[in-house]
């Protein structure tokens, strides 16, 4: 998993400077279908970044695992994402991001085919979870130019 965590950190390091560019006035603006802004977009990946946290986690000391589902729309409302200050959002999304860097690359190899499912998903290993949280957070991060291209960041 140390391959995928190094792509995670590459991530983060073009896609932090690219946020910072972005104004407080700017990153409110709607910048993807269903109206969402940057802000909101960051307050989603800082939710993911929260709930596959405890994912990882939890898989790793566990033979197997159900969790809830997750309501996108209901938690950036809760958080009130829109209103929060634009640093103080990438600012957390960045560091949470290289936390969870540090955590992937130290999953036991033993875990990585621990079987969970999320919400009425279909049960998946912790491997595919970590993946796929990788690919979830690029494609989010091309959506709104934080990134160019996701060509070379998620085939981890």
């Amino acid at each position: 998993m140390k391959d995928l965590s190094k792509k995670l950190l590459g991530v983060i390091e073009r896609a932090e400077p690219r946020l910072r560019e972005v104004s407080s006035f700017e990153s409110g603006k709607p910048v993807i279908s269903g109206g969402w802004s940057r802000r909101q977009v960051i307050g989603h990946l800082i939710d993911s970044a929260s709930n596959n946290h405890q994912r990882f986690v939890r898989a790793a000391l566990q033979p197997s695992l159900d969790f809830p589902g997750y309501d996108q729309d209901g938690n950036v409302q809760v958080q009130a994402v829109q209103e929060a200050d634009w640093s103080l959002l990438v600012s957390l999304w960045a560091f949470y991001n290289r936390y969870l860097a540090h955590v992937i690359a130290h999953l036991p190899a033993s875990k990585l085919g621990t079987m969970f499912r999320v919400g009425s998903g279909e049960a998946v290993t912790l491997e595919f979870l970590a993946r796929d949280y990788v690919t979830h957070l690029v494609h989010h991060l091309v959506q709104i130019g934080a990134i160019d291209s996701k060509a070379d960041t998620t085939h981890a």
